[in-house]
């Protein structure tokens, strides 16, 4: 059993694609680690075939249709979950601010900054999720999901005003710009 865990998700917020989270026991220190935000794409693919050579790690995901039906706070406690029991260590600290009442688990705000194994947590779910949707860009051609990765961006919304939406957009949840006023 190792000392820490260290688990983070990418896509919380976004209108499109999967909820990628990712749990780390660091085997080896990595240089260069810190929130998976903060580094080019160039450095987090270079970090992340580390990651997965100098540690032993979980990553588990949630398409679209799964986040509609469950919610994504459902989501996030299945994959907190879903990590713990694939990795046997004594503390798991998650980032952000709340551990949803998970035996065990502790949060931290920011803990991508400062704790390396939530660090490379982040970056491996970042990779992870990026790569998902530059895929679905070649699947959806008429979405951009290679440029935006799902994020509400002024041309992903008028995509979808265009087009209406994938089959990897998350219907439950709305985009105030797409909404129309209610005509009285």
């Amino acid at each position: 059993m190792k000392n820490l865990c260290g688990i983070d998700e990418a896509g919380r917020g976004p209108i499109a694609g999967p909820l990628v989270m990712a749990g780390v026991i660091l085997n080896e220190p990595i240089e260069g680690l810190t929130d998976s935000k903060q580094l080019s794409e160039t450095k987090r693919e270079a970090l992340y075939e580390k990651i997965v050579k100098k540690s032993t790690y979980h990553i588990v995901s949630f398409d679209a249709p799964t986040i509609d039906e469950k919610g994504i706070s459902a989501c996030l406690v299945n994959g907190l979950g879903a990590i713990m029991a694939a990795l046997d260590c004594k503390e798991y600290i998650f980032d952000g601010n709340t551990a949803f009442g998970i035996p065990g688990l502790k949060s931290k705000i920011k803990a991508d900054l400062d704790i390396p194994q939530v660090s490379a947590a982040s970056i491996l779910a970042k990779v992870t999720r990026d790569r998902i949707m530059v895929k679905m860009g070649k699947i959806y051609p008429l979405y951009g999901f290679e440029k935006h990765k799902g994020y509400g961006t002024r041309a992903h919304i008028e995509a979808i005003r265009r087009n209406g939406l994938s089959p990897i957009h998350r219907k439950s949840f709305k985009v105030k710009s797409l909404i129309q006023p209610a005509l009285f």
